[in-house]
């Protein structure tokens, strides 16, 4: 997912693995010219490693290819796509804390960005099926306040609750974003597993609002998806 250098000629990188959730590693003399790990340790790669244990970093022994995105997701759009999905990983998965579930949805999230038209428009389902697993996800059937039933009606998003409000509950004198009823039926659809009738494209107010819930629960705005955003705005 990332790496930085250490000493002359290695290499330390964050790897997401099946077994073992987020780690770091050593890799030794990848950046010489001749190294066996030439073009295996690139971003965004799925690979079968072996290592062993070190003082206080596992060093990688070797690497061995089973999909190499790296030359699809080389181009701006894809990659800044794709580094938005693995920020959102490194920022909320935990060192060592094997999560399977979310690295299928990553190594998804990376095989659609090297292939469809549009990468950016898959980030917010991904942003929003990654708060689901992380049990982070936003109750879209009811107000997040009270708890009643949401009906056929407009709805405020209100990121810093964690969900969305309905008039009685709307706080007027706070700048909610609201929600059409077609971008709350696209929120739903955008956070449903695969195959229940979920949906890959966001309207533009499902879009903002998503991103508006990820920050809430990063404390920040993604660095990655900041640049994604400038990019997508150049003419």
């Amino acid at each position: 997912m990332r790496r930085r250098q250490l000493g002359e000629a290695d290499r330390i990188v964050t790897l997401f693995t099946r077994e073992h959730g987020k780690i770091e590693a050593v890799a030794k003399g990848v950046r010489r010219p001749r190294s066996h790990f030439a073009g295996r340790l690139e971003f965004g790669n799925e690979c079968n490693f072996e290592m062993h244990r070190g003082r206080s970093l596992d060093v990688i022994v070797s690497a061995e290819i089973l999909r190499a995105y790296w030359s699809r997701i080389v181009q701006p759009e894809r990659y800044a796509a794709a580094g938005a999905v693995a920020e959102l990983i490194d920022a909320f998965c935990e060192p060592q804390l094997p999560m399977p579930e979310a690295y299928d949805l990553t190594m998804g999230a990376i095989a659609a960005v090297a292939t469809v038209p549009l990468p950016s428009e898959l980030l917010p389902r991904f942003s929003l099926r990654l708060l689901d697993l992380l049990g982070l996800a936003p109750p879209l059937e009811s107000c997040v306040r009270c708890g009643r039933a949401l009906a056929n009606e407009s709805v405020w998003l209100d990121a810093q609750s964690g969900g969305v409000v309905h008039g009685g509950c709307r706080e007027r004198w706070r700048d909610l974003r609201e929600l059409q009823l077609a971008d709350l039926e696209n929120l739903r659809a955008l956070a449903r597993p695969k195959g229940a009738q979920a949906t890959v494209r966001a309207t533009p107010r499902a879009a903002v609002a998503t991103q508006e819930l990820i920050a809430h629960h990063l404390g920040r705005r993604p660095k990655a998806s900041l640049e994604l955003h400038e990019e997508n705005a150049q003419p």
